[in-house]
């Protein structure tokens, strides 16, 4: 089965089926990770005014380019708007600081990271209540923002724009106004989400799987938290026998079922010898026998792990995605 290494965009772009994630990492961490990303041959690059990283990460690619236009057209870099800025007057405002965090003169890609919305408080991205719940923006006008995020492009400061985070109903909604470049969502071996999987194909939406190797530092945190158990995907004995038959590491067998599903996928590593190993997927096959009891791994819903619960409060907003 071949499976082409990039996703076709309008205008000739491409992005790379396989990107390098930066979620949940220290400055120093990550620009080293981004050094052995750059070297172990990644060049599609996922961040977002969220995480926080932006100038972090734009100093190691920056270091890379050099200086060099030839370079920088190499590389795809994604960013994100933040909850906060879920205001169509304040989408320049935010898109021109992650500009300027990443020191780059265009994104490749820049998503809507969530449907609902925080209250704007400069300086804080996560803002908060006395009682720990979010201060949450009620009033968003998600297809006014995204009219306005597409407004982007006439700039030349951004190539393609998308969204993150929506549900199938959400995604047909701003397909109306006008298609996105992609969705991202969570995707991974116990949360396949083939019914979305499939909205946004019949939609001609391409989905990127973010955690596709389970998040398993957000899993962690949670379950300290929360007390709910997160299966460890790298220990399930059946991607364990798998990559044991392919002579691959469990990571590079969940990678593969994302790529022969038809997704690109965002793994996060900070290890040297993992970032290389999660990119080398492209001289083995997953059978379909394999990718059948892959499949069946699958818990739905139960499966998530990033399901905002983190953010007290914001399953009222309106526009959350994952009602029950």
């Amino acid at each position: 089965m071949s499976i082409p290494e990039y996703i076709e965009l309008e205008g000739g772009d491409r992005l790379p089926r396989i990107g390098f994630g930066t979620w949940q990492a220290s400055d120093e961490v990550l620009e080293k990770a981004v050094d052995a990303a750059l070297e172990a041959g990644y060049r599609h690059f996922d961040t977002a005014r969220a995480y926080e990283n932006e100038a972090a990460l734009g100093r190691a690619l920056n270091r890379w380019i050099g200086g060099d236009p030839a370079r920088r057209k190499q590389l795809f870099v994604v960013t994100k708007l933040p909850p906060g800025g879920n205001r169509p007057e304040l989408v320049q405002e935010y898109f021109d600081a992650s500009l300027r965090d990443l020191n780059l003169d265009y994104v490749d890609l820049y998503l809507i990271h969530t449907p609902f919305a925080f209250e704007h408080v400069p300086g804080d991205l996560h803002p908060k209540n006395p009682d720990g719940s979010m201060k949450v923006d009620h009033t968003t006008n998600l297809l006014e923002l995204w009219k306005t995020v597409l407004k982007l492009k006439e700039s030349g400061r951004v190539r393609h724009v998308g969204v993150s985070n929506l549900n199938a109903e959400q995604l047909a909604r701003v397909c109306g106004v006008a298609r996105p470049a992609c969705l991202q969502v969570e995707v991974h071996a116990l949360c396949q989400q083939p019914d979305l999987l499939a909205a946004a194909t019949k939609l001609g939406v391409p989905l990127v799987a973010y955690s596709p190797l389970g998040s398993k530092a957000l899993a962690d945190a949670l379950a300290a938290k929360t007390g709910r158990e997160y299966p460890d995907l790298l220990q399930l004995p059946v991607v364990a026998r798998i990559a044991q038959a392919h002579g691959r590491t469990p990571a590079q067998v969940l990678l593969r079922h994302t790529l022969q599903r038809g997704l690109a996928a965002i793994p996060k590593s900070t290890n040297p010898a993992r970032i290389k190993q999660n990119i080398s997927l492209w001289d083995f096959e997953l059978s379909e026998k394999e990718m059948s009891e892959l499949a069946a791994l699958d818990r739905g819903e139960a499966g998530r792990i990033c399901d905002f619960a983190f953010f007290i409060g914001i399953d009222k907003h309106p526009e959350f995605p994952f009602k029950k």
